[in-house]
């Protein structure tokens, strides 16, 4: 079966990397123009054109797909290309533009979305960290074909993964992504015999998982502490939770609830290995920070270079 791939970060990558050694003829690759990055904010390529590059794939980095769009001429060189390959599927993993009409009625067998959730609660661009923000159990793989609606496509193939009391996004992304690679090699070669089957999105459970936005990493010590510590959770590795110390904004990768109270934001205890901060409900011990230029470090390391005495007030 060949295949056009359309995908950008490292969750897709995988997908690519596993769809390449099953023996899958890769026609082309959609991704992402090379962005800044790093404190050079030197152009660099996605995870998905290193991968491709590195084998031979043809990568195309269209703007927009939008024929009608702000970059039309980007557009008809990426149309013209995939009619070139004359490719049976489309395969879509964390892409980062909307495929319009045209593109989604190219493939004979349509395009296939590798999505991070048990659809249809998450719809949206942020799955993994959302469901951890919200205290879900379990998450999931969904192999979904893809319409015109945002993660609105009939289910194909379904696998449930657990989210573990301590997982970050960071954990759980790599777990969902090893899962997705997986389970689209096994949706196309049962595709490949007839033996998918579609299955419509119950209308009950929708939920969207909004794209996350930096303004939402800064800690409001009034929300219960259960809450918190799923952000800092959550927000790992991006945006990162923070919260300011004086003059500096402190990023907090790890921490624990615990039964105290006092004024939220209020430092309870800070002495050896504990830093205990009152929230709106109970406290969080902090365990994992990092302060602005440094490492991730143990709270005992801060306390040991900063003090921070019992009854300060954290922002």
């Amino acid at each position: 079966m060949k295949l056009v791939f359309a995908g950008t970060p490292e969750f897709a990558r995988v997908a690519l990397e596993r769809l390449h050694a099953a023996g899958f003829e890769i026609a082309l690759v959609l991704t992402q123009p090379d962005r800044p990055a790093g404190r050079g904010m030197k152009l660099q390529a996605s995870p998905v054109k290193q991968f491709a590059v590195e084998n031979d794939i043809p990568v195309e980095q269209p703007r927009s797909l939008r024929l009608d769009g702000k970059y039309p001429e980007d557009a008809a060189l990426a149309q013209a290309a995939l009619q070139a390959t004359g490719a049976d599927a489309m395969v879509v993993a964390a892409y980062g533009l909307i495929l319009p009409q045209w593109v989604l009625d190219l493939p004979p067998r349509g395009c296939l979305n590798i999505h991070g959730s048990l659809l249809p609660r998450w719809r949206g661009a942020a799955p993994i960290h959302r469901a951890i923000e919200a205290g879900d159990l379990e998450t999931g793989i969904t192999i979904m074909q893809m319409d015109a609606g945002l993660d609105t496509g009939d289910m194909l193939l379904i696998e449930r993964e657990a989210i573990r009391p301590d997982d970050t996004t960071a954990a759980l992304h790599d777990r969902l992504a090893a899962l997705g690679g997986r389970m689209i090699v096994e949706a196309l070669e049962l595709a490949a015999c007839g033996g998918l089957t579609r299955t419509p999105q119950p209308a009950e459970g929708v939920t969207y998982a909004h794209k996350i936005e930096k303004a939402e990493a800064a800690i409001d010590w009034r929300l219960p502490a259960a809450q918190i510590e799923r952000r800092v959770r959550a927000f790992d590795p991006f945006p990162g939770a923070h919260f300011t110390l004086g003059d500096e904004a402190v990023k907090l990768w790890a921490a624990d609830v615990v039964p105290a109270s006092g004024a939220p934001g209020t430092v309870l205890h800070a002495n050896g290995e504990h830093l205990v901060v009152a929230c709106g409900e109970q406290a969080l011990a902090l365990k994992t920070v990092q302060r602005p230029g440094g490492k991730r470090q143990a709270v005992r390391d801060l306390l040991h270079a900063r003090p921070v005495p019992p009854g300060t007030t954290l922002g």
